[in-house]
């Protein structure tokens, strides 16, 4: 891979909206300072509603006398507030929710990824795909290659770009439709994973912050029919647009040194025996895991399912809450034992040793997001003191119920409004950080379940990665199509991967709202359809 490529070359300079885009986002300064920022906003905006007397009726709690429950705004610089920065810093950070989750399935998942498994996964899945169904296999494995997390971006694109050469297609149509599924598809899966830990940590911390009562425990399988439901529509998008929009616009290619093709790139070998033996060890292993959860789940004992059943009303999933809070610790065990059994026969784990230095090496690579998550568990926090959160999310819900506007339209408005944000924060838990304390409660009373203010989020998060060049991956994908055209610019990529953008974001909100239409259920243990169902009452 050739490292000194100029990301800037025959593309930058762009005029119009994706100039102002660039030009904005290059502006932005590192996350972790967006959050010191608005930290600083916060208190500055805390200060002047205190003294203006903002404040709202609790939507569920009521005074002493019976009367509903006056929330009013705090100060972040009142007495009470500086001790509580100062002296629970530590509870601060350690309690933030997604913070455990994520560390956990991150365990796992970075033994996986170093002993070699998703890598061989990936190669052994494209290698196999069929002619004439070319560019689908390489948009569904790219989408499944989300749970190898940097392996999806690293071993999927350029192998994909490989394998359309071979095919006698041109190249960067491989990329793009490689591109499209792993950033593009970022929220669509056959399975929960490491995404869902993330998002829904932070769902439930804003849960927390907003005092709501509403009987909701967190869940990371909660969005998952909406997001095997994303990777169906998707599927088709990336298709038609690479095979009738972007390959037939691509000037006619040539196989031959000046296209970068010189060396025949590692990702195009064959498996080698032992990689091959070791996937069929990780697929025991993986088999071993998935009976060995169901025993714990319906055998005898049942330690997985609440020895009592349903009552008073509540729904069939009740009873399965273990199980599905131990869904972050079944991923950790799935990733390890497989990662495990693919570095044994593979030869890539010597020994406990090489387990051990693959974990750490993991943690390692989680350094950023710790301090990342270190700066959002304290905005997410002063926002919780500051009750700036509930108060808007009140006013917030009664101006949408007042305005009449249909439920379905505000929901594809929201989607809308993440893919705009996504523009100009890379981050998905970084947004989401943002906008969860008050998207959340304000939808929550507004009758819309948690499960179902993290899928619509989504939706907006993923489908406008491809086109922003702040993606921290935007780079990457850049150098891996100079390769094959040395003039290929910023502005080429950008262009090139709009229409996937404008596409996926189109049937995302159309999914949304048909989705609250029909009432369709978001996940196992999730409610039906976007609608909240909880044991108490919560209103505007």
């Amino acid at each position: 891979m050739t490292a000194n490529a100029n990301p800037n070359s025959s593309g930058s300079g762009q005029k119009g909206f994706l100039g102002f885009v660039e030009r904005v986002g290059n502006g932005l300064p590192d996350p972790v300072f967006i959050f010191f920022y608005l930290i600083l906003g916060l208190i500055g905006v805390s200060l002047i509603c205190a003294f203006t007397g903002v404040s709202a009726l609790h939507p569920t709690q009521l005074a002493a006398d019976g009367s509903p429950l006056l929330i009013e705004a705090q100060s972040l610089l009142s007495g009470d507030n500086i001790k509580k920065l100062w002296t629970e810093m530590p509870a601060t950070f350690t309690h933030f929710h997604p913070l455990g989750y994520v560390l956990v399935v991150m365990l796992g998942a970075g033994v996986a990824e170093r002993s070699g498994l998703f890598a061989s996964g990936i190669r052994q899945a494209m290698r196999n795909a069929p002619t004439t169904l070319l560019t689908p296999v390489v948009a569904l494995v790219a989408m499944l290659s989300n749970h190898a997390a940097d392996a999806g971006y690293v071993v999927m694109i350029p192998l994909a770009a490989f394998i359309y050469a071979a095919a006698g297609r041109h190249p960067l149509a491989g990329i793009a439709a490689g591109f499209a599924g792993v950033s593009g598809g970022f929220s669509a899966n056959v399975t929960p994973g490491q995404l869902d830990a993330l998002l829904f940590g932070i769902t439930e911390a804003s849960m927390d912050a907003s005092q709501i009562d509403a009987g909701w425990s967190m869940n990371i399988a909660g969005n998952w029919y909406f997001i095997i439901a994303l990777l169906v529509i998707y599927l088709p998008v990336i298709w038609y647009v690479t095979d009738k929009v972007i390959e037939p616009r691509l000037d006619k290619w040539t196989p031959g040194a000046e296209h970068g093709a010189v060396g025949n790139a590692e990702e195009d070998k064959p498996l080698t025996d032992v990689e091959k033996k070791g996937l069929r060890w990780a697929g025991y292993a993986i088999l071993g895991v998935v009976v060995a959860w169901l025993l714990m789940t319906f055998g005898p004992g049942t330690p997985l399912l609440n020895d009592e059943t349903a009552v008073d009303g509540q729904p069939w999933y009740v009873t399965a809450t273990p199980f599905f809070k131990s869904l972050v610790a079944g991923f950790f065990i799935l990733f390890l034992a497989s990662g495990w059994a693919y570095g044994k026969a593979a030869g890539t784990i010597k020994d406990h040793r090489d387990l051990v230095a693959m974990m750490s090496e993991s943690m390692k690579d989680m350094g950023y997001y710790l301090v990342l998550a270190f700066a959002a568990a304290h905005f997410v926090a002063m926002f919780n003191w500051s009750n700036l959160g509930l108060i808007t999310a009140v006013h917030g819900a009664h101006v949408i119920e007042q305005s009449g506007l249909p439920l379905p339209l505000a929901m594809g408005l929201i989607v809308l409004f993440s893919a705009f944000l996504n523009l100009f924060v890379g981050s998905a838990s970084a947004k989401w950080a943002l906008l969860a304390p008050v998207l959340v409660p304000m939808l929550l009373l507004l009758g819309i379940s948690p499960e179902g203010a993290t899928a619509t989020y989504r939706v907006g998060d993923s489908a406008t990665n491809i086109i922003s060049p702040l993606m921290v991956y935007f780079p990457l994908v850049l150098i891996f199509a100079q390769r094959w055209q040395k003039d290929f610019g910023i502005g080429s990529l950008t262009a090139m991967m709009i229409p996937y953008s404008v596409w996926m974001l189109i049937t995302g909100v159309l999914l949304t709202v048909f989705w609250v239409l029909l009432g369709l259920p978001l996940g196992p243990g999730a409610p039906v359809g976007f609608e909240l169902i909880t044991s108490g009452t919560v209103t505007p």
